[in-house]
């Protein structure tokens, strides 16, 4: 296991994140990263090579700290982020101001951080992004801006580090099932049906292909879109 590329999944506690990581499992080693520490540690328990990764990307100070022990990272995989829908009227500064914190600076100041690790290993950073990330619905407005930042984030990073041997790709999934979705569609009254949205395992697919495209391909974008009323295994 010791000479497996390591991977550092942020979100990994559940959802996409969790699924990310599953399915880099069988090729990597892994720092599962969530504020989770008893998810993150049971999930570890279930995958060779992990090991939980507890930390607040919101604190600065315990971010340093933690990533002072990596020397030389593959790949490092943006998952946890924060949804809070309403519009414009009924979204105050703090909303604003929550989602560009967790969504884009915690993202921005990690990466920065892990620079030199990642340059070590000529390695990839995958940014989970959104479809509001490309487009806004009424009532997204917060959470929209906040993904349209971080896709202007990861090319700013992918032009600036690409000559140093980094790949920047940014994955658009469309609506997923997973607990932040079934939030999202409560607060929306509506009746949630699983089959109406993409899997999580089928977004970590995504992140897998471009992880272990040739050494002479570059994954930049992915969109993802769900295929209601197919029927699945």
């Amino acid at each position: 296991m010791a000479d497996q590329p390591l991977a550092l999944v942020t979100g990994a506690s559940r959802g996409i994140g969790a699924a990310v990581a599953q399915a880099l499992a069988p090729t990597h080693q892994l720092l599962l990263g969530g504020r989770d520490e008893a998810a993150l540690t049971e999930l570890a328990s279930r995958l060779p090579g992990a090991r939980p990764w507890a930390v607040d990307l919101t604190d600065a100070s315990a971010v340093a700290r933690a990533v002072a022990e990596i020397d030389s990272l593959d790949v490092l995989v943006h998952s946890a982020g924060v949804a809070r829908l309403g519009t414009v009227e009924e979204s105050p500064a703090e909303v604003w101001r929550r989602h560009f914190e967790v969504n884009v600076v915690a993202v921005a100041e990690l990466t920065r951080l892990l620079l030199p690790a990642l340059r070590a290993a000529r390695g990839q950073v995958v940014l989970i992004n959104s479809g509001q990330g490309l487009s806004v619905r009424a009532g997204w407005g917060a959470y929209a801006a906040s993904k349209f930042g971080l896709r202007a984030f990861a090319d700013a990073l992918r032009a600036e580090e690409e000559a140093a041997g980094l790949r920047v790709t940014s994955v658009f999934p469309g609506r997923t099932d997973t607990e932040m979705q079934q939030a999202v569609v409560a607060s929306e009254g509506g009746d949630y049906a699983p089959e109406k949205y993409l899997r999580p395992e089928s977004v970590a697919a995504a992140v897998v292909a471009a992880v272990t495209a040739g050494p002479d391909a570059h994954l930049t974008e992915v969109t993802i879109r769900p295929r209601p009323q197919v029927s699945l295994p």
